[in-house]
Parts: structure tokens; C-alpha cells; sequence
């Protein structure tokens, strides 16, 4: 067995570890299961993918977001490392192809999708390879206490039951809160369990919360007082073009990023970003998943987050180098309001559930009984338009619909196109003799290609356009006519999500869910809306708040925008003393509100009474149980 350190400057070109990774990698190779909490941008996949180098046999790695799957395979690929991904949308005889070569050649890691985890065909295979690790990315999704539960998740420990005993797991995210640990623990069935945590403490980032009506002047002036590259976060794709041209306009160089755009589209702009070619990026949450910028200097967000692990993990991207900071939200009196309407859109009735399912089984002409294990590509926008559905109401119900495992609905998938040669080389010299006007096109795909009489192979329909300098209809019109002659195989580009139906198609009268379990989950969220909200208005330390969510104890930061305010607005020394003394009198006496509290003041102090009261908050001399404060003892 090669040393961690090893592997880590043979293919990573890095001296040491980063915190706490040296550590988990050897949690790994010594078979012990291991939990690795650490915030974004602590370097999570280094600590499966060098003890996956390190042992003889294949990992096995399950994430559920297909694009940073794709990401990690292609940068591990880049590095000389054999590795493979599976999910969703993908042609039988490739995913046949790459499970054969886990058994029967040198793959080193296998990601997964976990709903393709969970098919006969994967199971089948996986009992044949040599399996040293199996690595559970975003484990926060497997716990319905988490902020992004997902039911197919939950059959990830059935494969446990496939693999030798010894096999550990390691399970690792950048959020979790003391409840989703245990959830994590115990749902992948840990045995001699490790748990690694790293604080989520960033002493370079500063917290900053702005109450602002006109968001897009003082995104300006933010953007125009913090130099160096930074990200805006939106809740639409229509605000982030908007958003980018104002930016444009006012001289700052700035791109948008959505998920609707065209792949080259996206990668384009996310290099230019990474090259600092444009300062800004405008993006939903689809932008930042994998992709490891070091030196960005502001992270704003426009809206109100509706969880703070979300909002944590976004604005974690920012000052990964180590350099002071930025992650600034921009709160306006409308967020609250149309925070609680969101929440309220994303529980709806079980007759709207039933409405959408039919109109799924109309969509895909699917009959009762019929439909479990096919996948479909579905574009939400024009399945609306057709069906005359709110948008944003039906992605709630297809999000119900799949937590209660009637379907599961994928991300945006890209596919390049490819081809394959059907005939053999005299048969398709032949072909080329009788089909002089198709001739060209075959030695155009024969030329830009490697391979295509063995396996299938990718092809630019737009540069081989370029190529013979015709126009990519033609170009593409060709190909379709050499697949209809069936000389070649040939599989279109494809970039739309999916929906799977996990189950046969019922009467959508007969369609039905876990009461219990959806009033769980929708608590569970209030109370993350209530979190986002408190934090937002709160006057109390920003990272404090942050941590505390995440169960970790810790002193005002200094640098966030209330610090820096109570450090500007400082009381002297004998009217603090003189404050405290009757706070500490009167919550010695009982538990009071904080409203109860400045009963017992003059409205003239309520001020000084409340930057007292902060301090002591801040400092654990006073807590917070519900909605009442107490004196701590000592």
C-alpha cells in the first residue's frame, strides 16, 4: 500500500494535507466507518479519493449531483486517474461498458447517482468488483432532519450487505447539525465509527447583513468597494441577466449563469470567471458545485435564503485563500413575506399533488400500471405551458412527489453526442462509393474521431460544421441520414433533467402519501425559514448565529456588521456595569422575555439596555431558552 502523502504529491502536486484530512484518510485505511464534517472548500474529496489510490480494488462514490460527478471524474481523469461516472440518461450499453471495466479492468473510482445505486443491474455488478471504499458524498441527504433529503439515499446501506464486511464507508458533507450526524451514523449503519469535525469558524469572512430597499444601488456600491472577483446569488434565472446587464452598465465587468443556458454557454462563463476574465458572476444556485476559485472577495446575495445551510455553503465560497472577505446579504422588509409564501407553495394540498401526477402520466402516455424503472426527459417550463400549472407550485409537488418515492426527479443532464459505425470497413467503403454525396461527411466523422468501429465516441456536430465550413443543420441533417441508411449508430446531445417513475403509474385518485412524514419535513422546514429570518434580523454577532445553528460554541467574530457597530457604539465602562448589575438582579429573581425586560426600563434606555443585553448574550453570560432569558450560573 502506497503512503497518503505519496499519492497526494504524485497526483494532486500538493505537499501536505489540509486540516484534518491526513487524519481522516487514515480513519479510511484502517476500516474504521468515518464521518468527515468539513465547510465548503475544505477539500472533502481528497479524503476518499487518496485512500481509494492507496488500497488495491475500485471506490465506489454516490453523489447526487450529477454535474460535480462529471466535474470530479473529469479532473481525476486529467490527473491520470481511471475513473467513471453513472446516472441518469445514460445509453444501457455505456453504463454496460463502464461497469465492466470496474470488475474486469483498472477503474479506481466509480460514481454513482443513487438511484442508479439502487438498480438490479448496478447490484449485480458491484458484487463482482473488488470494492475498497464506499464513499457517501453530501451524506446530509440522507436524514429527513437535513435540509435536502433524498428517499433514495436511504437504500445506500443495502449495499453494505453486498461488499466484504471490512469494507468501511465514509460519509462526508460541509453541513450538518447534531441531529443529521446521528441520522448519518445511523442510516449508513456505522460500526466503529469515527466522527471528524472541523470548526466552521471563518475568521476571514465577514458577515454582513444590509437592510436595503433599493438592492441593486447598494449591490453596486458593495461590488464597487470590494475589489477582486465575487458572486451574486439570485433566486431566478431572469434576475441574473438582468442583474448582470446593471452591472455592465455601471462599468463593472459581469456575466450571468443559469441552468437553462447551453453547456457551452455555461462553461465558457465559469472559465472566463475562474481566468478573471470578468470580475462578477450573476447565477442561481446552480453556479459553484465543484468548482474551487480561491480568491473570491465578495459573495452577495440578493434574497433571503431559505435555510442556512444553504446560505452557509454559498457564502463558504467566498476567501477560500485565506484573505479577508465578503459574504454580504442583502435583506429588504418584502424577503420575510415572500419567504413564508415560498415555504406555504413548497407543502401543497394532496389534490394538487394528484393534479400534477396525472398530468405526468398524460405527458409520457403512460397507462395505469405501467411505467416503473423508465426514465424520461422532461422540460418543467414547456410541461407547464401545456398543462396550464404555476411553475414554481408544480416543482413543489414534483419535489413531494419524489421524497414519497413515487418518482425521482434528476438535474439537468448534459450528454455530448455520439456515434458509432454500424458496418464494417469494406461495407462502408462500399457504402461511400455508391453515396458520393454523403462521402465527405463519413471522412469528416472518421477523421475527427478515434474508435467509432469499436465503441461509441463523442462528436461536435458545431465544429465539424466548421470544419467542412457549412452550417451545423446540414452538418447534423447528414448524420441523421447516415443513421436512418443505419450505417452509423447515433445518440443527439441531450440537456434536460429527467423523471424517473420509481413505481407503476396508479389512478391519481389512488395516489397517496406519509401524512405524518410530510408534516415532519414541513416543520422541519419552518423552522429553517424561522432560523433564516432570525438571522437576517437579529442585532446579534452573524458568525455566532451561524455557528450556533451548526451546534458549535463560539465568541463575537469582530469583523461581521453588528460587531462592528457594537465596537463603534461602545457604553462606558460605569453604565455597562450599572446595566448589567439590574439585569443580573432581575433574571436572578426569574426567567424573563426580552420584551418583559424593557418593561422594566424607561423607553429612553432601551437602547443601552439592548447593547448590554447583546454583549452578555454574546459572551454566554445570558441564555436564550424559547423565547426567554436567563442568568447562566456558574
Amino acid at each position: 500500500m502506497q503512503e497518503p502523502i505519496s499519492i497526494l504529491q504524485k497526483y494532486w502536486g500538493y505537499d501536505a494535507f489540509r486540516p484534518l484530512q491526513e487524519e481522516i484518510i487514515q480513519s479510511v485505511l484502517d476500516g474504521r466507518d468515518t464521518l468527515a464534517l468539513l465547510p465548503t472548500g475544505g477539500g472533502k474529496s481528497i479524503c476518499f479519493q487518496v485512500p481509494a489510490l492507496c488500497l488495491d480494488g475500485i471506490c465506489i462514490v454516490v453523489s447526487p449531483l450529477i454535474a460535480l460527478m462529471k466535474d470530479q471524474v473529469l479532473n481525476l481523469k486529467k490527473r491520470g486517474v481511471r475513473a467513471e461516472a453513472i446516472f441518469s440518461g445514460m445509453h444501457y450499453k455505456e453504463i454496460d461498458r463502464i461497469l465492466d471495466n470496474c470488475i474486469y479492468g483498472d477503474t479506481k473510482l466509480l460514481y454513482l447517482s443513487p438511484e442508479r445505486l439502487s438498480s438490479e443491474l448496478a447490484r449485480e455488478r458491484i458484487r463482482q468488483m473488488k470494492v475498497n471504499l464506499l464513499a457517501v458524498d453530501e451524506a446530509h441527504c440522507i436524514s429527513q432532519w437535513g435540509y435536502d433529503f433524498r428517499p433514495s439515499y436511504l437504500k445506500i446501506a443495502e449495499i453494505r450487505e453486498l461488499l466484504d464486511k471490512k469494507v468501511p464507508v465514509i460519509a462526508l458533507t460541509a453541513t450538518a447539525t447534531k441531529e443529521v450526524v446521528a441520522d448519518i451514523r445511523e442510516k449508513l449503519t456505522f460500526k466503529n465509527g469515527a466522527v471528524f469535525t472541523k470548526s466552521f469558524a471563518r475568521e476571514n469572512l465577514a458577515y454582513v447583513v444590509l437592510e436595503e430597499e433599493n438592492k441593486m444601488q447598494r449591490l453596486l456600491s458593495v461590488l464597487k468597494g470590494v475589489s477582486g472577483s465575487g458572486v451574486v446569488y439570485v433566486r431566478n434565472r431572469k434576475r441574473t441577466k438582468e442583474i448582470a446587464n446593471f452591472l455592465k452598465t455601471n462599468r463593472i465587468r459581469a456575466d450571468f449563469y443559469h441552468a437553462g443556458l447551453s453547456p457551452e454557454q455555461r462553461t465558457a462563463r465559469q472559465e472566463a470567471w475562474i481566468k478573471n476574465q470578468i470580475q462578477v458572476i450573476v447565477c442561481t444556485n446552480a453556479f459553484g458545485m465543484g468548482i474551487d476559485k480561491p480568491d473570491v472577495r465578495s459573495v452577495v446575495h440578493m434574497d433571503l435564503p431559505d435555510s442556512l445551510e444553504a446560505y452557509f455553503q454559498e457564502a463558504g465560497r467566498g476567501g477560500r485563500d485565506g484573505k479577508k472577505s465578503y459574504a454580504v446579504l442583502l435583506y429588504a422588509s418584502a424577503d420575510k413575506a415572500m419567504l413564508e409564501r415560498n415555504l406555504a407553495l413548497s407543502f401543497p394540498p394532496i389534490k394538487d399533488l394528484r393534479q400534477v401526477y396525472r398530468a405526468l402520466g398524460s405527458y409520457f402516455q403512460l397507462a395505469i400500471g405501467s411505467g416503473e424503472g423508465q426514465a424520461f426527459d422532461f422540460d418543467i417550463v414547456e410541461f407547464c405551458k401545456n398543462f396550464k400549472l404555476d411553475v414554481l407550485k408544480t416543482f413543489s409537488c414534483l419535489k413531494i412527489l419524489e421524497q414519497e418515492e413515487w418518482i425521482i426527479l434528476t438535474e439537468a443532464i448534459y450528454l455530448p453526442s455520439t456515434f458509432k459505425v454500424l458496418v464494417n470497413r469494406e461495407q462502408l467503403y462500399d457504402f461511400q462509393l455508391k453515396n458520393k454525396n454523403l462521402d465527405i461527411y463519413v471522412k469528416t466523422l472518421l477523421r475527427l474521431t478515434e474508435g467509432a468501429f469499436q465503441h461509441f465516441v463523442k462528436i461536435n456536430e458545431n465544429a465539424m460544421a466548421r470544419f467542412l465550413k457549412i452550417s451545423a443543420d446540414k452538418m447534423t441533417a447528414a448524420i441523421y441520414q447516415l443513421h436512418k441508411e443505419k450505417i452509423i449508430e447515433y445518440r443527439p446531445a441531450k440537456d434536460k433533467p429527467q423523471v424517473i417513475f420509481t413505481k407503476e403509474r396508479v389512478d391519481a385518485d389512488n395516489l397517496t402519501i406519509d401524512t405524518a412524514r410530510f408534516n415532519f419535513r414541513k416543520k422541519q422546514q419552518t423552522e429553517r425559514v424561522e432560523k433564516a429570518i432570525a438571522y437576517a434580523s437579529t442585532p446579534r454577532c452573524r458568525s455566532q448565529q451561524l455557528l450556533e445553528y451548526f451546534d458549535e460554541k463560539s465568541t463575537p467574530c469582530g469583523v461581521c456588521d453588528i460587531c462592528l457597530k457594537n465596537k463603534n457604539d461602545l457604553l462606558s465602562k460605569d453604565d455597562y456595569e450599572r446595566y448589567r448589575s439590574k439585569l443580573h438582579a432581575l433574571l436572578k429573581r426569574e426567567k424573563l422575555s426580552e420584551q418583559e425586560l424593557m418593561e422594566s426600563f424607561s423607553s429612553n434606555r432601551h437602547e443601552n439596555v439592548l447593547k448590554t443585553l447583546s454583549y452578555l448574550m454574546d459572551e454566554g453570560i445570558i441564555e436564550k431558552e424559547g423565547d426567554q432569558l436567563k442568568w447562566r450560573a456558574k
